[in-house]
């Protein structure tokens, strides 16, 4: 969907949004600079593969994918980051890496990150690496239909969990005894 049908469809839809032109912007925290907007208000869109099939998770530019949790949230055992090969054909014309995230005009399911939902306003890309949609967050929600779970990802700064901690020790602590085992050899 290349920038002239996303403005289509969003002009179809009546909801009023901005496009800007920016210098190539290959991440979402590149696209939040170039813009210069809050990372938590650019829409990071991740093509995952979910029990054999393709969706697409939309978050904040500054969160990250928690894939322990978002794997028990969706209730499956099959959770994966997709390979670009694969689904670049699914996104005619778009740039790889510059997908809208209306993954319900691709045939894809959509899952939104709750703190995505809680922003006044979103950016993201426009189907390339140059251009930008700015608008309502409230519109977003009601074109895309995205299923929002409130776990799943993680905020920037936020505290390891106490397992994940625990086990950073354990490690260290099998490598310091390794490595003072190895001194007497």
């Amino acid at each position: 969907m290349p920038v002239q049908q996303l403005k289509q469809y969003l002009d179809q839809a009546g909801v009023e949004y901005m496009c800007l032109s920016h210098p190539p912007a290959f991440t979402a925290q590149q696209l939040a600079h170039h813009v210069k907007i809050a990372g938590d208000r650019v829409v990071k869109t991740v093509i995952i593969e979910l029990d054999g099939k393709m969706a697409m998770l939309v978050m904040p530019a500054t969160w990250r994918i928690r894939w322990d949790r978002l794997s028990q949230i969706l209730d499956t055992d099959f959770l994966d980051l997709a390979d670009e090969q694969e689904f670049q054909d699914r996104f005619p014309e778009c740039e790889v890496g510059a997908m809208p995230p209306f993954g319900n005009l691709f045939d894809m399911s959509v899952y939104c990150a709750e703190a995505l939902t809680r922003q006044p306003e979103l950016a993201f890309a426009a189907g390339t690496h140059t251009e930008s949609i700015h608008m309502k967050t409230r519109d977003f929600l009601d074109l895309a239909h995205p299923v929002v779970l409130e776990q799943g990802f993680v905020r920037p700064g936020a505290q390891k969990p106490a397992w994940l901690k625990g086990r950073a020790r354990r490690a260290k602590s099998l490598t310091d005894s390794h490595v003072a085992g190895l001194a007497g050899y």
